[in-house]
């Protein structure tokens, strides 16, 4: 992941083929989540973790003033994610984002080390 990172910030400054190897590196950890099952407890850990902080409350909170405001008949699923995507982002805490790339980081390392 800190690979990913760093290849990230290279490929901003030296173009294009570092795109592609960052999305070789990306689809090769993405196949090690899934194939040993890692990605869905990753994601199991986020679900509950985005509960307890509250993120799941606010964001079904900020559902419903959407669809008050504009009324039921008014809004489509494709407008709910539109507005919803950017700010579920905008509020996950930065402690979850950081366990969650540690968990990965962890997993990638004992990965490497087998």
């Amino acid at each position: 992941v800190i690979l990913l990172l760093n290849r990230r910030r290279m490929a901003a400054e030296y173009g294009g083929d570092k795109r592609v190897k960052d999305a070789q590196l990306r689809a090769a950890i993405n196949e090690k989540l899934t194939s040993t099952g890692e990605r869905e407890q990753l994601k199991n850990e986020l679900r509950k973790k985005l509960i307890e902080c509250g993120w799941r409350d606010q964001l079904k909170a900020h559902c419903k003033e959407i669809v008050r405001e504009k009324g039921l008949e008014n809004v489509s699923v494709d407008d709910l994610v539109a507005e919803l995507t950017p700010k579920g982002r905008a509020l996950v805490p930065d402690q979850v984002k950081k366990d969650l790339l540690h968990m990965i980081r962890t997993f990638l390392a004992q990965q490497t080390s087998l």
